[in-house]
């Protein structure tokens, strides 16, 4: 099974679709597998992150900033503006695809766990992220 999730973000930041995931998954009827989800873009990235205390998304973006900061003077992929190549670079250092285990017909994520759409943009985006579903 597959589906494409469009996630509408208003910028730079998090958006957890971990319910649409597990909707996905709970309707599916499959019972044990493996859920891949696939973000089809080159400025935004996926990845499972801690989803109770919203300081450690905060403190995650703090550092990525440092590491790829806008309007870097000497990067010349700038067309879409001064976030543009910085984005390229955030998505090139995390992670574009996931896979989650499929057990008894959920998501076999942890406590705290939770799936998001991290857009690197500084302006609103419609990201697609191909959820892809194999098991029996």
């Amino acid at each position: 099974m597959s589906k494409i999730l469009v996630v509408a973000t208003t910028g730079r930041g998090f958006y957890e679709f971990t319910e649409s995931a597990r909707r996905f998954v709970a309707e599916s009827g499959i019972r044990t597998g493996l859920l891949t989800l696939f973000c089809r873009h080159t400025s935004a990235s996926l990845l499972i992150q801690e989803n109770a205390d919203p300081d450690v998304r905060h403190d995650l973006e703090t550092f990525l900033s440092r590491l790829a900061p806008d309007g870097q003077p000497h990067w010349r992929h700038t067309q879409e503006g001064p976030d543009d190549m910085s984005a390229h670079i955030r998505s090139a250092l995390t992670q574009t695809s996931l896979t989650v285990p499929v057990a008894d017909y959920a998501l076999a994520l942890g406590a705290w766990q939770g799936l998001y759409l991290w857009e690197h943009r500084t302006q609103p985006h419609r990201r697609e992220i191909l959820l892809s579903l194999i098991g029996a």
